[in-house]
């Protein structure tokens, strides 16, 4: 069986389960749970409810995304598999799946949380699916820094879940995420130029250059690393947190100078701290998070 012929034969629920993107919504749901943690005590209940509403909305979200890239997936070599392009799944069954997985998640949070996280819930759907995919990904190669606002409301629905609001402490959260977000997307898009390009997106590194994406990253990095000290400042967390942050900013602005160092030189030289850059963001999102979890309950 060839791999295309294995590709078409996948069952339904893993496609649909692929729709969702569980790898990225892995992430979303450690900035949700963990301001959960460090705005209070969640019992079980609510934060499996949070948990659940957070990756039916996220993934659907997801799915919406999907569908609305249909087009471009099918031309780049990372998203041609996925289930519309590979022809295994029709538009409207996506897009029903997409607008189901909302309303679920949005009954359940509103009903069995509150209404202001399910709110939030809602309005990062909307910023992921319209503001970000359907708008701003596919006009402005500020697509990622002004969408990255989606991607940032995790935090604020968990802290809602908790508090029933959101206040400057959940709004620190949200920037956290908010500045986080170029530097580990263009860390990729550097390494998916020709990807982008065959699709027409203007992401950053195809308009403006390798060398102003690079700087831009960098700077990015260092407001990021600044922001990450402002709960300090402000007596929200204590010395836990505190060395932990120092810790993953060093490494983290580490390896963002690591590329910036090789801005001018050919793609091999920056390729390769651009991937490493990309991959550590991941886990030090995560380990920021749950160290405000632990930081708050010691």
């Amino acid at each position: 069986m060839t791999t295309e012929t294995a590709s078409q034969s996948r069952p339904l629920a893993a496609d649909l389960l692929t729709l969702t993107k569980p790898r990225i919504i892995s992430l979303l749901l450690v900035t949700t749970a963990m301001p959960m943690y460090a705005a209070g005590s969640p019992d079980l209940f609510t934060l499996l409810v949070v948990m659940a509403g957070g990756y039916l909305m996220a993934g659907g979200a997801n799915a919406m995304n999907m569908y609305f890239d249909r087009d471009i997936d099918g031309v780049m070599s990372r998203t041609h598999t996925r289930p519309l392009p590979s022809g295994r799944m029709a538009p409207k069954a996506v897009l029903a799946f997409g607008i189901a997985c909302a309303t679920a998640a949005t009954f359940m949070l509103g009903h069995l949380v509150n209404a202001m996280t399910a709110t939030l819930a809602l309005a990062g759907f909307y910023g992921y699916a319209f503001v970000y995919t359907r708008w701003l990904k596919r006009t402005t190669p500020q697509n990622i820094v002004l969408g990255g606002a989606a991607g940032a409301f995790p935090p604020l629905v968990g802290w809602a879940a908790m508090t029933g609001g959101v206040d400057l402490r959940s709004i620190i959260l949200f920037l956290i995420v908010f500045y986080w977000t170029p530097p580990h997307f263009w860390a990729l898009a550097l390494n998916k130029q020709v990807d982008y390009g065959r699709a027409g997106i203007p992401m950053a590194p195809n308009a403006w250059g390798t060398r102003e994406t690079i700087d831009q990253m960098w700077w990015y990095s260092v407001l990021l690393a600044a922001l990450t000290l402002l709960p300090v400042c402000i007596g929200m967390f204590g010395i836990t947190y505190l060395g932990a942050t120092l810790l993953l900013n060093a490494i983290f602005l580490h390896y963002a100078w690591r590329v910036k160092r090789h801005r001018d030189a050919d793609k091999p030289a920056w390729s390769a701290p651009a991937w490493t850059l990309y991959k550590y963001s991941l886990l030090y999102l995560a380990l920021l998070f749950a160290a405000m979890a632990v930081d708050r309950h010691l």
